[in-house]
C-alpha cells in the first residue's frame, strides 16, 4: 500500500528534544510512582513515554483545563495497566480531577494505588478521572471504545479524532479483531489504533502471532493501512500519527517499543507488573537523568508546552426525553419499515410483544432526540430495532454477532454524550458479561435490552433461553459508593435510581413503551428484558410507572404472588385457579428492580405475611 503524510509540518530537532525531554519527565514518575506505592506497572508504562508524549503535548487537540469537553480528541487506553504513564502528562498539565475539579500536578503522582486516591492502577472515569472514557484494564475493549467515540464524532459532523492504545499480548483477545473488522467496514478513519509491540506478555514474551509484522499483516487483512514504527522516535511517532492511507482506509500504527526503555534495571529480567524496589529507585532515575542529558533541556518540568485547541463541541440536546402516552396503531402506520404495518391487526385485538412495543419505543425516541442512537447484533428483525435503523440509518449501528464489541461500542458513544440503546438476544449478552461490567463500572450511560428472554423462545431449546439475566444484572449494587464503587452492604437498602443497573421487566406493551422511556431518561446503565410472544395489552395508555415502582395488579387477602414480565399473566390465571379453591390472591407486577417494596410489604400484612415469587 501507498501512504501519503497529511499537510501537517514535520517536528523542528527543538521540538522533537523537547518531547523526549517530556517522555522522560513521564517515564520519571512512572517509575517513582508504582516504587512509592509498592505496585505497578513501570516496564510497560515506560515503553509508552515516547508515544505519549507525542499524542499529549502535540498531537491530539484537547484543552487541559476541560477534559471531559466533547470538542477535544480523545485517547483510550486499553492498556490499561500502562496508566502510570499518562497520570504524569495530566499532572504537568494541570488537569482537574476528582470530586473538587482540584488541578493535578507532579506532586500527586505519590498518591498513586492509595485507597483514597483517585489515581488507580487502571484509568477509570466514574472515580473523578473525566480524561478517561471508560474503565479499562480488562484487556481487549479499549479498540471497541475507541470506535463508538469514533461513531458519535462522525454523527456529529465533528473532527475529533480518537487514539487507543492496545497491547501486543492484548492482541490476542479476540475483541480487538472484532472492533478492527468492525472500524474497517464503517471506514471510520478518525480513530488510530496504536499497538505497543514491545514483545513482552507478563509471564513471557509474546507468540510470534504477535510480533510487530503480524501484527501488520493481520490488519492489512482485516482492511486496516498498517504502518510498523519505532515507537522511541518522535519524529517517527508524529509523522505516522498524521499519515493518511491513499486508499482511504483507516490507519493503524505497529509501534515497536521496549519495556523498561531508559531505565537500566528495568532492561534486565521480567519486570511486567514489579515496581522498582526502593534502592534500586536512584539507579533507574540516573539513567533517565542521563537520557535527559542528551537533550540539552535540565529542567523537562520547568519546560512549557501546550497541547493545540480543539474546535468547538457539538451541541448537546435535552436530556429530558418526552414520548407521551402510547398510541400503536397510529405508530406502527407512520413507521417506514414495511413489517410495522402488519402489527396493527394485533394491536387491534389487544396484543402486542413487548419486543415489538420496544421497537415502537425506540423509533419514538429517536425521532423526539437526536441523541439516541440504535445498536444491534444481527438480530434486529427480531428486537425491532430495525424500524429505527428504517427511520434513522445514520443513528443505528450494525454490529452484527460480535456481541462483545457491540457493549464497548456502544459504552464509547455514551461517553461521547449519546444515548445509546443496544438490542440482541438476551441469551447473547451472556458472551459480554464483561464488557457490560466495564462498562456499568465506568458509570456509563448504555441501555440494554435482552429480547426473547425466558423460557419464552420455547422450540429454540435451552442454547436460546436467557434465564440468569436478571440475576446478573442486579448482582450489581450501589453506584453513589464511596469513590464510585459498586459495593452494597447486606443490610443496606438501595433506590432504584441508585443502583448500578435497574432492571426493568415490563409484562406487556404499554409498559414496555413506558419504561423504555424512563431508561432513556435514567441517567446510568439500564436492562430492558423484552419477550418473544405476543401478550395482552393490559395496562391503559395512561398508566404511569416509576422506576423503583411497582402495580397490584389484583388485590387479595390470603397470598401475595409477585412477578414480572410474562410470568405476571401466568399469576393472574393462577388467581383464579385458587379463588375457585376459596383462596384470594393478590398478583403484584414487579417491573422494576429494585423496587420499593413498601406497598407489596403491606399488602403482604394483610395476608399473615404470605408471599410467593414467581420467576
Amino acid at each position: 500500500m501507498t501512504r501519503s503524510a497529511s499537510n501537517v509540518t514535520p517536528l523542528s530537532d527543538d521540538q522533537k528534544k523537547a518531547l523526549v525531554a517530556k517522555a522522560l519527565l513521564l517515564d520519571r514518575y512512572a517509575v517513582s510512582s508504582t516504587t512509592a506505592s509498592g505496585s505497578g506497572h513501570p516496564s510497560t508504562a515506560t515503553s509508552l513515554g515516547h508515544v505519549v508524549a507525542v499524542l499529549l503535548y502535540q498531537q491530539m487537540r484537547w484543552l487541559p483545563s476541560d477534559p471531559a469537553s466533547l470538542a477535544n480528541d480523545r485517547l483510550v487506553l486499553s492498556e490499561g495497566h500502562a496508566v502510570p504513564i499518562v497520570y504524569p502528562a495530566l499532572g504537568d498539565l494541570g488537569v482537574p480531577a476528582g470530586p473538587s475539579h482540584k488541578p493535578l500536578s507532579l506532586a500527586d503522582m505519590a498518591d498513586l494505588r492509595k485507597l483514597e486516591s483517585i489515581l488507580d492502577g487502571h484509568p477509570n472515569p466514574a472515580i473523578g478521572m473525566p480524561f478517561f472514557d471508560c474503565a479499562t484494564g480488562s484487556l481487549g475493549q479499549g479498540a471497541s471504545v475507541g470506535a463508538g467515540l469514533a461513531l458519535a464524532a462522525r454523527v456529529d459532523g465533528s473532527d475529533r479524532r480518537i487514539y487507543v492504545i492496545i497491547g501486543d499480548g492484548e492482541s490476542r483477545e479476540g475483541q480487538i479483531w472484532e472492533a478492527v473488522d468492525f472500524i474497517a467496514e464503517q471506514k471510520l478513519t478518525n480513530v488510530t489504533l496504536i499497538f505497543n509491540a514491545n514483545a513482552q506478555g507478563q509471564s513471557e514474551p509474546v507468540s510470534t502471532q504477535q510480533s510487530a509484522d503480524t501484527l501488520a499483516a493481520k490488519l492489512t487483512a482485516y482492511g486496516l493501512d498498517p504502518v510498523i514504527i519505532d515507537g522511541h522516535d518522535v519524529g517517527e511517532i508524529y509523522d505516522a500519527l498524521n499519515s493518511v492511507a491513499d486508499d482511504g482506509k483507516p490507519v493503524a500504527i505497529v509501534a515497536k517499543t521496549v519495556k523498561g526503555w531508559g531505565v537500566e534495571p528495568l532492561l534486565h529480567g521480567n519486570w511486567h507488573g514489579k515496581p522498582l524496589p526502593a534502592d534500586k529507585l536512584a539507579e533507574g532515575e540516573a539513567s533517565i537523568a542521563a537520557e535527559l542529558a542528551k537533550t540539552g533541556i535540565a529542567d523537562a518540568a520547568a519546560l512549557k508546552i501546550t497541547p493545540p485547541a480543539p474546535g468547538n463541541a457539538p451541541a448537546r440536546a435535552s436530556r429530558q426525553i418526552q414520548i407521551g402516552d402510547p398510541n400503536f396503531e397510529e405508530l406502527f402506520a407512520s413507521i417506514s419499515h414495511p413489517t410495522a404495518a402488519g402489527v396493527i391487526a394485533g394491536v387491534k385485538k389487544g396484543k402486542l410483544a413487548t419486543r415489538r412495543a420496544y421497537g415502537a419505543a425506540l423509533v419514538a425516541l429517536g425521532r423526539a432526540c437526536v441523541d439516541v442512537v440504535a445498536l444491534d447484533g444481527d438480530v434486529k428483525n427480531s428486537t425491532f430495532a430495525e424500524w429505527f435503523a428504517a427511520e434513522m440509518p445514520d443513528r443505528y449501528f450494525e454490529c452484527r454477532i460480535a456481541e462483545q464489541n457491540m457493549v464497548s461500542t456502544a459504552a464509547g458513544l455514551a461517553a461521547a454524550g449519546k444515548i445509546p440503546f443496544l438490542s440482541t438476544f438476551g441469551k447473547f449478552l451472556a458472551r459480554a458479561t464483561d464488557q457490560m461490567e466495564l462498562a456499568i463500572m465506568s458509570a456509563a450511560n448504555i441501555k440494554i435490552c435482552g429480547s426473547h428472554s425466558g423460557t419464552t423462545i420455547g422450540a429454540d431449546g435451552p442454547s436460546q433461553m436467557s434465564l440468569p439475566d436478571v440475576a446478573y444484572f442486579r448482582s450489581f449494587g450501589h453506584r453513589n459508593s464511596p469513590m464510585g464503587t459498586t459495593v452494597t452492604m447486606a443490610h443496606e437498602k438501595v433506590a432504584a435510581a441508585d443502583a448500578a443497573c435497574p432492571v426493568l421487566v415490563p409484562c406487556d406493551g404499554v409498559s414496555t413503551w413506558k419504561l423504555v422511556e424512563i431508561a432513556a431518561n435514567h441517567d446510568g446503565a439500564c436492562y430492558v428484558r423484552t419477550m418473544r410472544p405476543d401478550t395482552p395489552l393490559h395496562y391503559d395508555p395512561t398508566e404511569s410507572f416509576e422506576l423503583g415502582g411497582h402495580k397490584i395488579v389484583r388485590k387479595g387477602k390470603d397470598v401475595v404472588l409477585a412477578a414480572n414480565g410474562y410470568m405476571v399473566f401466568e399469576m393472574l390465571d393462577v388467581a383464579k385457579m385458587l379463588a375457585e379453591k376459596g383462596i384470594d390472591a393478590a398478583v403484584v407486577d414487579c417491573y422494576c428492580l429494585p423496587m420499593d417494596a413498601t406497598g407489596v410489604l403491606e399488602l403482604a400484612a394483610a395476608t399473615g405475611g404470605l408471599i410467593v415469587s414467581a420467576e
